[in-house]
C-alpha cells in the first residue's frame, strides 16, 4: 500500500529498513557522543548547587524518563512526517510558525554550545601550555602559547576538516574515540577521590541534603546542557538502517543510560573530592602539574573536538534550509544555487567556525552561559517533542484512552519544559546582572 500523507502510518508499524546506513552500534555511539560534551565538566558543580548528592541524583533519574521519552517521540515524529531534520519535523507537524521558532532556537542554542566547546578546549590548551612551558610569574609566556593563537590554529587544522563532510555518519569512528576519552575522565576523577589530588587537602564530606527547593531546581539547566543530544536525534534516526520505533527506543535508552552512568560518576566523585570549592569546570580544580590530569585534559580536549563537528552539522542543516528557501536559483552561480553542494557547505562551515571562534575569545566563564544553554535546550528536550506528540497523535488510528494518555504526556512535557526555560533564563539573567 502506498503511503499517502503524514500520519497515515500506524504508531506501531515498522518502516522499511534502509539498504545502507548507520548500524545500531554506530547510531548509539553518535547519540552518546552528542551528549558527552562539555556538560561532563559541570556535573560536580551541579551537585554542589543542589547541596547534595541525593537530591541531584534523584533529579537526574526523573529527568532521564523525559529525556528518553523525547528521543522516542522525535523518532516517531520523523517517521510519520517524512522529514530528515529536527526543524523540518517540527514545521511539518506543528506548523510553519512553530517551525520558524524552532529554527531560531536551534541556531542560538547550537552556536552557544559550539562557543562553550571552544571555551573548554581553550582552557585545556592554556593549562597544557603552562604545564609544558613552566616559567616564573614575572616572565611572560611565549606568543605561540597565547590562547588566541593555539585555539585558532587548532580550529583551522583539526576542527574545520572534521566538520567538512556532508554526512553525519562520518563521525561514528571519532565518536567512539571521544566516548572512550570521556570514560577515562570519569575513571580519573574516581581514582583521584580515593588517592586525593596532589597538593590539595582532602575536603570534609559535604552535606548530603538540599538546602532548599530553589537550589534543587537550579540543577535542571546543567542537566539539560549535559544530556542534550535531542538536536541530533532526527538526523541520527534517519541515517539508521533499521528505523523501527522499538529499535530506536532501545538505542535511545541504552545511550542515555550509559551517559547517565558517566555523568553520575563524575558528578558524585568530583563533588565529594572538592565539596563547596568545586569549580564549574572540574578539571580546573585539579593541580596543573599532575601527569594523570594532564592526560585527562588531552583526552577530554579530543572528546570535545570530536563533538564539535556534530553540533556544526546540525547548525549547518538549518542554514542550508534557510539558504534553499531564500536563495534558490536567484543565488547566481549554479554552485551557490544548490544548498547541499560543496560550495555552499564549505562556505557555511567556514562561517560557523569563524563566528564561534570569534565569540569564544570574548565569552566569559563557562558557568555564565550554562543557564542560557540549558534554558534553550529545554525547547528541544521537552517543549518541541511534546508539541510534536500532541499534533501527531491526533491523526493516529488508536483508541481514545491511549490517545488521551499520549496527549496528556505531551502537555506535561511542554509544561515542564516551559518551567525549566523560565526558571533557568531568569536565574541566568540575574547572575549576569
Amino acid at each position: 500500500m502506498e503511503r499517502q500523507a503524514p500520519g497515515s502510518r500506524g504508531l506501531l508499524e515498522k518502516p522499511a529498513a534502509a539498504s545502507s546506513g548507520l548500524s545500531a552500534l554506530g547510531a548509539a555511539f553518535i547519540l552518546l557522543k552528542s551528549a558527552l560534551g562539555a556538560g561532563l565538566l559541570s556535573f560536580p558543580w551541579a551537585f554542589h548547587k543542589a547541596s547534595g548528592v541525593g537530591a541531584a541524583f534523584l533529579i537526574e533519574l526523573v529527568s532521564l524518563v523525559f529525556l528518553t521519552s523525547g528521543l522516542v517521540i522525535l523518532g516517531y515524529a520523523a517517521s510519520i512526517s517524512g522529514k530528515v531534520t529536527y526543524q523540518g519535523v517540527v514545521a511539518e507537524l506543528c506548523g510553519p510558525a512553530i517551525g520558524k521558532l524552532c529554527e531560531a532556537c536551534f541556531i542560538v542554542n547550537l552556536l552557544m554550545i559550539s562557543v562553550a566547546f571552544l571555551r573548554v578546549i581553550g582552557d585545556q590548551l592554556e593549562k597544557l601550555c603552562d604545564f609544558l612551558l613552566p616559567g616564573t610569574p614575572p616572565a611572560p609566556q611565549p606568543w605561540y602559547t597565547d590562547q588566541r593563537f593555539t585555539l585558532t590554529l587548532l580550529s583551522m587544522l583539526v576542527i574545520l576538516p572534521l566538520s567538512a563532510p556532508r554526512e553525519i555518519g562520518f563521525q561514528k569512528t571519532t565518536s567512539f574515540l571521544g566516548t572512550l576519552a570521556s570514560c577515562y575522565l570519569a575513571l580519573v576523577i574516581m581514582v583521584q577521590y580515593y588517592l586525593g589530588p596532589q597538593g590539595l587537602p582532602r575536603e570534609p564530606l559535604p552535606v548530603l541534603s538540599p538546602a532548599s527547593w530553589v537550589s534543587v531546581f537550579s540543577v535542571f539547566p546543567t542537566i539539560c546542557f549535559g544530556f542534550q543530544c535531542h538536536e541530533a536525534a532526527v538526523s541520527i534516526y534517519c541515517s539508521m538502517r533499521n528505523q523501527s520505533l522499538s529499535h530506536w527506543a532501545l538505542v535511545s535508552l541504552l545511550s542515555l543510560l550509559a551517559c547517565c552512568l558517566v555523568y553520575s560518576l563524575i558528578g558524585v566523585y568530583g563533588f565529594l573530592t572538592f565539596g563547596a570549592e568545586v569549580s564549574a569546570d572540574i578539571l580546573m580544580s585539579y593541580p596543573g602539574n599532575d601527569g594523570v590530569i594532564v592526560i585527562a585534559r588531552i583526552l577530554f580536549a579530543v572528546s570535545i573536538v570530536t563533538a564539535y563537528p556534530i553540533v556544526l552539522f546540525l547548525g549547518r542543516s538549518v542554514m542550508q534550509d534557510f539558504w534553499r528557501r531564500s536563495c534558490g536559483q536567484a543565488c547566481g552561480p549554479r554552485a551557490l544555487a544548490d544548498s547541499s553542494g560543496m560550495g555552499v557547505r564549505m562556505l557555511l562551515t567556514v562561517l560557523w567556525v569563524a563566528v564561534t571562534l570569534a565569540m569564544t575569545l570574548f565569552v566569559p566563564d563557562l558557568s555564565k552561559i550554562i543557564g542560557i544553554i540549558g534554558g534553550v535546550s529545554s525547547f528541544f528536550i521537552f517543549i518541541f517533542p511534546g508539541l510534536c506528540l500532541i499534533c501527531a497523535i491526533s491523526t493516529e488510528p488508536i483508541g481514545p484512552r491511549a490517545k488521551c494518555c499520549l496527549e496528556a504526556w505531551g502537555v506535561v512535557s511542554v509544561l515542564i519544559g516551559t518551567f525549566i526555560f523560565g526558571q533557568s533564563t531568569v536565574e541566568a539573567v540575574l547572575e549576569l546582572l
